[in-house]
């Protein structure tokens, strides 16, 4: 029908897309770790990071619109084996985000039973095991929930909690109540004296991450040389806002030697709520949370399998990974995706506490993003020359110079936050314990994560030599 090939995306369709793909409540409370000086660390991952991956993507999607995303763009540009590490990549970090959005939405539960439960491992891990399987096994029937209820949930989840604290904390500093951040120019720049200070910057930038998946959209829009950049300005503004306002609400009334990693979000509340007499609003925001950050995981668990998918099909794995049940899911790496998703839960047990397992698993899951974004940008340079044929509906503004500089500045701030991320965050921030088993722990999980594709990759193909 020629009515699904009309373009009617509009500019505030494509703004919330990327706002429910990338806004989230999970990163609220690292990023809160920086006090005022989070501003100045978002608006250069903006501007460094942000809005050049977006240009990007949106080049590749509009020039290569099939099915499979990043897999295609870099198979394409670079061979299969590159395009399938990409897709490992990208499948295994979701992996590795896994425990840390179900730790959350496990913390929320606590607040409304006893905060104390956060610190508890037994609690938290058997929670998070059942919240896991509960929604792998729901995925088992197919994604069945239509556009409308994701976007119902990720409204009710993520923007109405962000905007709620956001208020709060304005009203906290209109009623001059003490505030355990300072605004001035100096705490608005960070300390750059001890690199170990930017550690967090890789949280700062994963929470920027996901813009790719409105840029699949692209080519639907009217007008995307001109609407698409007017997208991305007004959705870098209204996430950065929310995600700046909702983290300085944090940092104002919880000290940062107090502030817990996966329940800060539940802190803030609290202390706003006792503050303004609706503590009985607790209950209520806790299932708002959770409501939307299943609605999240929900999505995710399934997404990124097909992507893997696509790559047993091209014979990078082996068949029997490819089977899918009668509602079309792809069971096999489903349960693949969960025997590795609780092996890595063990980190909960060998780590000190709640918060070093989730930091640890949280910045895995940045460096190998990051890794994937690499990819991302050096692929668009290569198709740009390889494959210049290929009509693309948006290019990045400002000819050859508009695109090496859109990619250079991406790749750096990619390749600088990769490095630093295997930094050991202060110990007055985020205790590790043994900076040893933690240095040890960043680089055999990033290392593991990157080798293990190209063994199985390798193996299959010697095993298909042979028959």
């Amino acid at each position: 029908m020629q009515i699904a090939n009309k373009k009617t995306l509009t500019v505030f369709g494509l703004v919330m897309l990327n706002v429910i793909a990338i806004d989230s409540l999970r990163t609220l409370p690292m990023s809160a770790e920086y006090g005022f000086s989070l501003v100045f660390y978002y608006i250069a991952a903006a501007l460094l990071f942000f809005i050049p991956v977006a240009l990007v993507s949106a080049e590749l999607a509009t020039g290569w619109p099939e099915t499979g995303g990043i897999y295609v763009w870099v198979r394409e540009a670079f061979g299969e084996q590159c395009g399938f590490l990409t897709i490992w990549l990208q499948w295994f970090y979701n992996i590795c985000w896994y425990p840390t959005i179900m730790s959350f939405i496990a913390a929320t539960v606590a607040y409304c039973i006893d905060p104390a439960l956060v610190n508890n491992k037994g609690y938290m891990i058997t929670v998070v095991f059942i919240l896991f399987w509960g929604a792998t096994l729901v995925n088992f029937f197919g994604m069945k929930a239509s556009h409308v209820m994701n976007t119902i949930s990720a409204i009710l989840g993520t923007l109405l909690p962000m905007l709620f604290i956001i208020i709060l904390g304005g009203i906290w500093v209109l009623q001059g109540k003490p505030l355990n951040i300072q605004f001035n120019w100096h705490s608005f720049f960070p300390d750059l004296s001890n690199i170990n200070n930017m550690v967090l910057l890789t949280a700062v930038l994963y929470g920027l991450v996901g813009i790719e998946m409105s840029a699949s959209h692209a080519g639907e829009v009217e007008n995307p040389q001109r609407n698409y950049p007017k997208a991305i300005l007004w959705s870098a503004l209204l996430i950065l806002a929310s995600l700046v306002g909702a983290s300085l609400a944090i940092a104002l009334v919880i000290p940062q030697k107090e502030l817990n990693i996966v329940a800060g979000l539940l802190q803030a509340f609290e202390v706003f709520f006792k503050a303004f007499h609706i503590s009985w609003a607790m209950p209520l925001l806790a299932l708002a949370i959770v409501i939307g950050s299943m609605g999240s995981v929900g999505a995710w668990i399934l997404g990124p399998s097909k992507g893997l998918l696509m790559a047993c099909h091209d014979g990078c794995l082996p068949l029997k990974l490819a089977f899918k049940n009668k509602h079309g899911v792809p069971v096999a790496i489903l349960f693949l995706q969960g025997i590795i998703f609780t092996i890595l839960c063990g980190t909960f047990i060998f780590m000190p506490t709640v918060t070093s397992s989730f930091w640890i698993l949280s910045n895995i899951t940045s460096i190998l993003a990051l890794l994937v974004y690499v990819a991302m940008f050096l692929a668009v340079l290569k198709l740009r020359y390889k494959r210049p044929e290929v009509h693309r509906t948006f290019l990045i503004p400002g000819g050859k110079i508009g695109l090496w500089s859109t990619c250079l500045i991406g790749l750096m701030s990619c390749l600088f936050t990769i490095g630093i991320g295997f930094l050991p965050p202060p110990p007055s921030q985020i205790p590790v314990g043994n900076i040893h088993i933690y240095e040890w722990a960043m680089v055999l999980g990033v290392l593991t994560s990157c080798i293990l594709p190209f063994v199985i990759y390798g193996l299959h193909q010697l095993r298909l030599s042979r028959n």
